[in-house]
Order: structure tokens, then sequence, then C-alpha cells
């Protein structure tokens, strides 16, 4: 009689299961002039007072690949404007409190459930870019809390030189983070001057060129060097900018570089604010068809 309690192994022999190969990576599909495609949707969240939704387009992905139809992925919900402590001290506008953080599948080392410095660094520069878009005034003695989980980072997981694809995966991370609060407060109904959106411009060099070359929603992966990149906070209607992270270092003439790395960085923006305005007309309408 059989034992039932134990699982035994095969009789015969067996082989290792032989597992398909990542897909051949082509030529980049990335435009110079070209954002890549945003999917953004807002009140994913009943319980925040605001939330939203951002998938950011991975340009090399091949259809049914191991590494899917998009690069990030992206949540962020508001809570607030609700009333301090009674131990807080009176504040004549509203305490804004960031926080970013990445899920700990979000890249390929694998993140830990306390925030680093990196984390900690996008959420001061999150909350820059949105207190210049928040009349804080309306809302003495009261508080907003602003969270942002990465669900997936902007990287390629089966790169080689992964470090340093990393280091530049911040920049993008960054826009991408300023895009979604700012349709999440947006959806809270809470006042701007304006709805603020983030872009990312780099300049990188291709195989076979030597002149480098300004790009918009860069994918380091996709070029041999990325020398310095640009991620911006912009109000479009005001014309104004909110926040500046450069970093990298031009090369050869760096002033006229860094102003087209600007301007460039600036149209990536209104790219994002676009697909921010349709989104939130979209939502408007079918609320008012709902009614």
């Amino acid at each position: 009689m059989a034992d039932r309690r134990r699982i035994n192994g095969p009789t015969g022999t067996t082989l290792p299961p032989v597992f398909a190969g990542p897909p051949a990576q082509g030529p980049s599909k990335t435009k110079v002039d070209g954002s890549r495609k945003i999917f953004l949707r807002t009140g994913v969240t009943p319980s925040a007072s605001g939330s939203a939704y951002m998938e950011l387009e991975n340009p090399n992905a091949s259809p049914g690949g191991l590494g899917g139809s998009t690069r990030m992925k992206l949540t962020c919900t508001v809570h607030g404007p609700r009333a301090l402590p009674r131990s807080a001290p009176f504040s004549p506008h509203m305490i804004l409190t960031t926080h970013v953080k990445y899920a700990p599948f979000a890249t390929r080392q694998r993140r830990g459930y306390l925030r680093d410095s990196s984390e900690r660094d996008l959420g001061v520069h999150l909350e820059t870019a949105l207190r210049g878009a928040i009349i804080a005034d309306r809302w003495p003695k009261s508080g907003v809390d602003i969270i942002v989980t990465i669900i997936e980072g902007d990287q390629d997981r089966d790169a080689s030189d992964y470090q340093q694809e990393a280091d530049w995966d911040m920049m993008n991370v960054l826009s991408g983070c300023i895009t979604v609060a700012s349709a999440a407060i947006a959806d809270a109904g809470i006042d701007c001057v304006d709805t603020v959106a983030g872009g990312v411009a780099a300049v990188v060099t291709k195989t076979g060129t030597d002149k480098p070359l300004v790009v918009l929603d860069p994918t380091s992966s996709d070029h041999d060097k990325v020398h310095a990149a640009c991620c911006t906070a912009y109000l479009p209607s005001r014309g104004e900018v909110t926040n500046v992270w450069f970093k990298g270092t031009l090369p050869g003439n760096g002033l006229a570089l860094y102003n087209e790395l600007l301007e460039k960085s600036l149209v990536a923006c209104q790219n994002a604010h676009h697909v921010v305005i349709k989104t939130l007309q979209d939502t408007a309408q079918q609320q008012a068809q709902s009614i």
C-alpha cells in the first residue's frame, strides 16, 4: 500500500526546465523630440480625499514580453486638508507633508520597508514642486498628507550596468511623482494656482556618434552614456518653474547645452500637463453624466 502522506519523486530521469531568455533589444523606439505615452486615472482610492494612478510607457518592450508594456507605475493618495491637533502651534497656512516610498519589489534590488536617503530626497523635491502651486493660505491650521508609492521603477531589470541606471532612474521617478501628485491634488479639490507637471530631459550619446543629443523622457538603457539630466516642475499657464533638479556633467559648451536641456524639459512638462488636463476633464464629464 502506497504512503499517501509522502510525495514520491519520479521513477525515471528528469531534465531541468529551460526558460526562454529576454527578447532581443532592437533599435530604440524613443524619439529625440517625443515623449513616452502616459496613462493616468484619478479616483482609484475611494477612502482618500484624492488619488491618482499613472503608468509610463516602455518604448522597447515587445508585446507579451517579459518586461511588459509599461516601465514605470506610480500611485498617489491625498489625505486632507484636515485640522491639526490642538497641541500643534498655530499656522496661518496649510502644512504640506510629502512621503515617497518605493515598494519592496519596485526595483531589481529589493527595497527595505524604511525610507532611505534617496526616497527622502524625492520627498523633499516633491514638496518643493507642489508648494509653489497650492494656495496654502486658504486652510489655516490644517494639514494635508501626500503619499506616493512607486510600484515599478523606470529601470531595465536585464541591464548589466544596473547601478548606473538606477541613479538616472530617480529623475524619471521624480517627474512621475510630480505629475501623479498634481492629478491627485486636483481630484481632492484643493485649490491651486495652476496644475503643476513634471518633465525630464537628458544629454546622451548614441552609438556611432560623438555629438551629444538632448532627448525627452530618457531611458538610460537606450543610450551608450547619459551625461546629464534635468527634472523640472512647471506651471504652464503661469509660465513659472517651481523646482529644478540637475544632475551630471555637461560636455563641451555647457551653457548652451544647459539652456537647451532646460527648454526640452519644459516641453516634456507641457506634454505631461496636457495628459493631466485631459484626464481631469474626462473625470468631470463622467461625474456629470452619472448625476
